[in-house]
């Protein structure tokens, strides 16, 4: 038997040219990967197939399962459902035939405009890094190379390829590069770069953080990839650590139809676009690709060889990680649109659903019950927003058919009002704006009168986002809110079902009954909508982003934090992102209108009813050991329920020192049958505890108090942590 060459072996025989070859873009010959590096067949050295995407695998042309929206992944706060989530990711990945997966998105939830936050999964760091790394664990647990991204510091689409993020070094180390430390902790084998600069250095030719942080500190051993056109000078790229450039395809192809568009851009007739779209694309004729200049950088001494070496070590050494460089029999198997997939799917959608509201049990239905089923969108799967992570699914339910197929009592559909379009980076640039000329009159009295004749009127809204646009408004578009209400005074009792990206306006909440967001929950929309409305599912999901007045935002307080000024985004709210800000007790928010949250991070209900009891905070045994907050919890209603119990350090006052009020420590989702207790223990670490100041991390002397309940703003137990004797 012959020993398969070691990743530095086979770079001892490769020529210059060879090893430019694996490091750069190009056609794939099949024309399904999102991105491809060649191989070198005479080393047997095969190629490497990238793909999209976060919510399931997007091959041209071809089906795939299409799975809730990481938001709705996030709002399970279950990071065991994250990594079986990421597994089945990875198994549809090699069963489409492909070798990384460009996801997961773990960019923070900054800016709740952004038209990419489905994509991504939390304002909070700690549960962002927590289920990006199990989703990243779960993906390579399949032979995938696993691709986190942007790093890092990407928060808005718009001017995303040109803004620099002015963002101090505290809240870069606190707030958003923790999603990315925990995914190199467990073994992510690559990382993409973001558009956006960093303190004016584009993050490609970021060295202090690309090398000096990733590679550096962290010690990360894979391959760094740049975003579809993210990069401009190749020498600088290449120094600063950027490993792979894509798609590393002339522009001039793209146009003319030639080739793949690629992740992230079109790449041709970039003056046409529109400006909408064009704010949010990068401009292919600034990028210098590697397959072009890096060769001749190197012979002229620009880029050492030993980083090309480097590069090329990474590329090889994460293939053999996922099994590319051996036999192909003795890699994982894969499979598209499994029926485990489709019931994963199913089981995501309705554990991330979040009771906002449930006045009077308003629900569970009764099956019995004669419903109408309202909304301009209710006979089609929101199955997600625009841009590179669209998925085509098999088989997907609509609204519609989930309630006709879950109801005993009759169900009568009204449309309300003209369908509201979604909106897709691709069809912007084609020049489409997406509207298919749907030709519904307006119907709301139709609808008002269906709802007065039912027992239950259970209305669905939705938003519309994508990739390279961020959305104008967080009210719903078109005639929405006006549906709801006039429903709401018609009907005896009003459910409303909100697909969203992120956070939305609800400016009718105290009239209607019952409020679920639902987010972008892919194929298994209907069924799995109608299983938590009628109580076969209990709804698992909490809140992973604060929903605000839009005036209430950081963000929306000064246009210098969004959409930002003379090409810089200040980040001068430091780390008081999202809950951080809204609990903030002093004039931090002046200005800023009504800073209450409409509804606070963490928070849901369960239709079940649930007490903490016996909580503890277990003493370490030195002072950088872990520590572990355990409660009781015990279901006092009569039907089983699932809770996600909530873990909150709040720090004693230091002085010159400004830190959130409270922060998220960990959590447990855990199910509770009707009658019954469960205890629940939730790890705390030392960053739990710690904040990043001039000397790097620190724990400060003092009482710190862990807040253990069911929301930011809802907690039922505390314990005190003695830490006042450490220096």
């Amino acid at each position: 038997m012959t020993e398969t060459p070691t990743p530095a072996d086979l770079v001892a025989d490769l020529t210059l040219t060879e090893k430019v070859r694996l490091v750069h873009g190009a056609v794939d010959p099949e024309g399904r990967a999102t991105g491809y590096v060649p191989g070198v067949e005479r080393l047997n050295i095969p190629p490497l197939r990238l793909v999209d995407g976060p919510l399931g695998v997007r091959v041209p042309g071809e089906s795939a399962t299409a799975f809730p929206a990481p938001v709705a992944l996030a709002a399970t706060f279950d990071s065991a459902l994250a990594r079986e989530h990421g597994a089945a990711l990875g198994r549809e990945t090699r069963g489409a035939g492909q070798d990384a997966l460009l996801a997961p998105g773990v960019n923070l939830i900054r800016v709740p405009h952004n038209g990419r936050n489905f994509e991504y999964l939390s304002e909070d760091p700690v549960l962002s890094a927590t289920m990006g790394a199990r989703v990243v664990a779960g993906i390579q647990s399949a032979d995938v190379i696993a691709t986190p991204k942007h790093y890092v510091a990407n928060s808005q689409e718009t001017h995303r390829a040109s803004v620099s993020t002015e963002i101090g070094e505290r809240a870069l180390r606190e707030c958003y590069l923790p999603s990315f430390r925990d995914a190199v902790e467990v073994g992510a084998r690559s990382v993409m770069t973001a558009y956006n600069g960093v303190d004016g250095v584009r993050m490609s030719d970021h060295r202090e953080l690309v090398t000096g942080v990733l590679k550096g500190k962290w010690g990360f051993d894979g391959f760094i990839v740049s975003d579809w056109y993210g990069t401009e000078g190749a020498a600088a790229a290449a120094n600063a650590g950027l490993d792979v450039e894509m798609p590393g395809t002339s522009p001039e192809a793209l146009h003319d139809g030639t080739e793949d568009e690629g992740d992230e851009s079109d790449g041709g007739g970039f003056d046409d676009l529109p400006e909408s779209i064009a704010r949010g694309m990068p401009d292919p004729r600034t990028c210098e690709g590697f397959a072009e200049t890096l060769a001749n950088a190197v012979r002229d001494g620009d880029v050492p060889e030993s980083r090309l070496n480097d590069m090329v070590v990474r590329v090889l050494r994460a293939m053999d990680g996922v099994g590319l460089l051996r036999d192909a029999d003795e890699r994982a198997d894969g499979a598209v649109d499994t029926p485990a997939h489709r019931e994963h799917a199913r089981e995501v959608a309705a554990r991330g659903t979040v009771l906002l509201k449930n006045d009077g049990e308003a629900l569970p239905l009764d099956d019995g019950d004669d419903v109408a089923v309202i909304g301009p969108n209710v006979d089609e799967a929101v199955l997600g927003g625009g841009g590179s992570s669209e998925t085509t699914p098999v088989v997907s339910a609509t609204p519609v058919e989930g309630f006709e197929s879950r109801a005993a009592g009759d169900v009568t559909v009204r449309y309300g009002l003209p369908r509201v379009e979604g909106v897709s980076m691709f069809d912007l640039l084609a020049g489409d704006d997406g509207t298919d000329g749907d030709a519904r009159d307006p119907d709301v009295d139709g609808a008002v009168d269906a709802a007065g004749d039912a027992d239950a009127a259970v209305v669905f809204v939705r938003d519309a986002a994508t990739e390279a646009m961020d959305r104008e408004s967080l009210r719903l578009p078109g005639r929405q809110d006006e549906l709801v209400e006039r429903t709401a005074a018609a009907a005896t009792r009003t459910v409303v079902v909100v697909n969203a990206s992120g956070p939305v306006e609800l400016p009718w909440r105290d009239a209607v009954d019952a409020v679920l967001v639902n987010w972008y929950p892919g194929q298994a929309h209907g069924d799995a909508v109608a299983s938590v409305c009628y109580g076969d599912a209990d709804p698992g999901g909490r809140l992973p982003v604060t929903f605000a007045p839009e005036g209430a935002y950081p963000t929306a307080v000064d246009e210098r934090r969004f959409p930002g000024v003379d090409g810089e985004v200040s980040h001068d709210e430091g780390v008081f992102v999202g809950y951080r800000w809204f609990d903030a007790d002093d004039d931090r928010a002046a200005g800023a209108g009504d800073a209450e949250p409409t509804y606070p991070f963490g928070h849901g209900h369960s239709y079940a009813t649930f007490e903490y009891r016996d909580a503890s905070v277990e003493a370490a045994p030195a002072a950088d050991a872990e520590r572990r907050a355990t409660v009781t919890v015990a279901n006092v209603s009569d039907r089983d329920g699932r809770e996600v119990v909530q873990a909150y350090v709040r720090p004693p006052a230091v002085d010159g020192v400004d830190r959130p009020v409270r922060e998220l420590a960990g959590f447990a989702s855990v199910a509770v049958p009707a009658g019954e207790v469960r205890t629940v223990e939730i790890v705390l670490d030392e960053r739990a505890f710690a904040r990043y100041g001039e000397s790097g991390w620190r724990v400060d002397p003092g009482e710190y108090a862990v807040e253990i309940g069911r929301s930011s703003r809802d907690a039922r137990v505390e314990r005190v942590v003695d830490r006042r004797d450490e220096a």
